[in-house]
């Protein structure tokens, strides 16, 4: 459900528990977030206040963001006014999206003095505003001044609060609430309770008929719905409250949505504030993962595209060149007859063709030319031509290259699952010069690249304790390491790995390459192996391909010492020989 004006009450009801915690930290990570940091009773907490219009809310975190060197204004006007000071109260109005926290302390001569911070969660509207003694503003984190606006939000006006034009549920009776649906369908009987009451958004409303189970409108299901919305807002002040989440219709995603129910227990180890958390600490690291996957996955399907289009060029050159021998064959007819032909422009000549047992052929000329310089003009297509196919098919050979390289990194992107990765596969893709003018003008946030950027390139050496994270699967006690990357696969396999460890990948499809280490087991060798043992770890490769969801998917076995990478190759392309295919189903195992 969103953050409406229910769990905005529910919230502030439990963060009053804290209140007498005196400020002693606050930070400004990002143009949307405000971290209080306050001590109470011998423990920190860190009430985090975000503004975004998509993901507004209020709750206590455990998960601290990276602050900026240099602090923004309002965070400044923000430690000069409030820290040191008391929270008194946590305030909510009915059931307004808008918090009221009010601070009291003393001054520099012991007087008392209090603040206010108004906190307004109202989606593109979300504000922050400190108040003085006189609510008087002292600034906030947005400023308004606008003409077409209905209030004014600079420094040194008074605060006014923003209008209020829908009614009260908690006022309201059951005849009133019964007066506003007039129609039988479920879907406007939605959304006339959340245009009509203030504070309820359309998906509480519509996970309550689900948790009710109304197929149908009528007078005992309007009843029931009523006094179920009455009773989760009476079980506010309580604290009777939890949170149920929401998955999507794959099981094996995250929870997109979660929504208030009742407790007919008071559950002590059950916190609003950091279920919400958790929640929204994963709902935006997902978001942050997409947006850097999406923004990568751009720059490479641009280039990728323009390859492509090389591609067609480049074979509709090589069709060109199809045609050469029959210029040869022309110029050498014209030349060889030119004691029988008339020095006279002609439209075409009927030779007979010595490569042919001499069967006519009708050879065209240009008519604006003697036969002898139509000769000339043919020698010089078939050169031209001749030239063009040596120079055209090795740009083909480089066009190729490149395309199954950046198929490979789209693969990648693919099986990518944290931004970890998706920052090893940027600095990858960075180094090579095809996608120079893509990553110039990226937008990738160069901080998150380098705070989440766990293995550096520079400590790739032939150091076997070199710190890097495979992927690790136990298959009969033997170990099976799964590189995640091209850097990673060359580094796994060229460096790592032992000459007589196994080396394994899928034939002719993008995916991993995969290491077994005989070394933990004297006795093994890659003769002597169990072929059990080999068709299990070909079935974890060919699960970490491209080829994952196929029923049979060829997988290449060989040494180490038989894997070579071409001089000048792309991260992750290698050659091999000495090799046994296995054509197994993909699975993995336990890691």
């Amino acid at each position: 459900m969103a953050f409406d004006g229910i769990v905005t009450k529910a919230i502030a009801s439990e963060l009053q528990q804290l209140s007498g915690a005196r400020i002693d930290k606050i930070f400004q990570p990002d143009k949307n977030t405000i971290l209080l940091g306050f001590y109470l009773n011998g423990s920190n907490y860190l009430l985090n206040i975000c503004t975004s219009s998509t993901n507004y809310r209020v709750h206590l975190t455990t998960h601290p963001k990276e602050n900026p060197q240099i602090a923004p204004n309002f965070c400044m006007v923000l430690r000069k006014h409030l820290i040191g000071l008391h929270i008194k109260n946590f305030i909510t109005d009915n059931l307004e999206r808008l918090i009221t926290i009010e601070f009291e302390g003393f001054d520099d001569i012991d007087d008392i003095i209090t603040r206010k911070l108004i906190i307004e969660l109202m989606g593109k509207h979300c504000n922050i505003v400190l108040l003085d003694e006189q609510n008087i503003i002292i600034d906030s984190l947005r400023h308004i001044n606008s003409e077409n606006s209905l209030r004014t939000i600079v420094p040194h006006v008074s605060y006014t609060f923003p209008p209020i034009s829908k009614s009260n549920f908690l006022d309201c009776s059951f005849e009133e609430f019964s007066n506003i649906i007039d129609d039988s369908n479920i879907e406007n009987l939605v959304h006339s309770i959340s245009n009509y009451y203030n504070g309820i958004s359309t998906s509480f409303i519509e996970n309550s008929i689900k948790k009710l189970n109304i197929l149908k409108i009528n007078q005992n299901s309007i009843e029931n719905l009523y006094l179920y919305m009455k009773k989760i807002i009476n079980c506010i002040d309580s604290l009777n409250l939890k949170f149920e989440l929401i998955n999507n219709e794959n099981k094996n995603s995250t929870p997109c949505d979660y929504f208030l129910v009742p407790e007919d227990k008071n559950v002590d180890s059950f916190s609003l504030d950091f279920f919400l958390d958790d929640f929204y600490y994963q709902k935006e690291s997902n978001e942050e993962f997409k947006l850097y996957r999406n923004s990568i996955l751009k720059m490479i399907l641009g280039t990728l595209n323009k390859y492509q289009k090389r591609l067609l060029n480049i074979n509709e050159k090589l069709k060109n060149c199809d045609n050469m021998d029959i210029y040869r064959l022309y110029g050498e007819l014209i030349t060889a007859n030119l004691y029988r032909i008339k020095d006279q422009n002609i439209d075409s000549i009927e030779l007979e063709n010595y490569y042919d047992n001499n069967k006519k052929i009708t050879v065209p000329l240009d008519y604006k030319y003697s036969p002898s310089v139509n000769a000339k003009r043919y020698f010089k297509k078939y050169n031209k031509l001749k030239n063009a196919l040596s120079i055209v098919t090795t740009q083909k050979e480089e066009t190729e290259k490149e395309l199954d390289y950046m198929e490979s990194i789209v693969y990648e992107l693919e099986s990518a699952t944290t931004i970890e990765e998706l920052v090893d596969i940027y600095e990858e893709i960075s180094e090579n010069v095809i996608f120079k003018d893509t990553t110039a003008n990226a937008s990738i946030n160069n901080t998150s690249k380098n705070k989440n950027s766990k293995i550096k390139k520079s400590q790739l050496t032939k150091n076997k304790k070199v710190s890097f994270n495979p992927l690790k699967y136990t298959v009969d006690g033997y170990t099976l390491l799964v590189g995640r990357n091209n850097h990673e696969n060359d580094y796994l396999t060229l460096k790592y790995a032992k000459k007589t460890d196994l080396w394994f990948h899928t034939k002719d499809i993008h995916g991993s390459h995969a290491i077994l280490l005989l070394d933990n087991n004297i006795k093994s060798s890659s003769k002597t192996i169990n072929n059990n043992i080999i068709i299990k770890c070909a079935e974890i490769v060919a699960y970490h391909s491209k080829a994952q969801n196929s029923s049979n998917v060829p997988v290449d076995v060989c040494e180490v010492k038989y894997v070579k990478k071409p001089k000048g190759s792309k991260p992750g392309m290698v050659i091999y020989t000495n090799y046994e295919t296995f054509n197994v189903n993909p699975k993995v195992y336990n890691k």
